[in-house]
């Protein structure tokens, strides 16, 4: 039998104080490592991470707010990797990795 997996992302960027949404996109997005204990345990799930990207579009911060704890590091490193197009003020957004398996 085989099992493929399937890793997504989407981001949600929004200014530090409203709700609206910046027209900022991301340049390059590195998929996360589905980590072979996760594997081990069939898990799957979203996993949330804030990040802070700096004026020239890199990464400045990054923190998981919510998503299991074995799939949240591989969520992290991947999100510390993204590019995003440069901007006039830091921002600040939700980016969602979606771990899951398919057969």
């Amino acid at each position: 039998m085989a099992v493929a997996l399937a890793i997504g992302a989407a981001t949600t960027l929004h200014t530090q104080d409203s709700e609206t949404e910046i027209v900022r996109r991301a340049r390059s997005k590195v998929q996360p490592i589905y980590p072979e204990l996760a594997r081990k345990m069939n898990l799957t799930g979203t996993v949330k991470v804030e990040v802070v990207v700096a004026p020239d579009g890199t990464v400045k911060e990054a923190k998981v707010v919510g998503g299991h704890p074995v799939l949240a590091s591989a969520a992290l490193e991947a999100a510390r990797k993204w590019r995003f197009e440069p901007a006039a003020e830091e921002s600040t957004g939700i980016v969602n990795f979606k771990f899951e398996r398919h057969q």
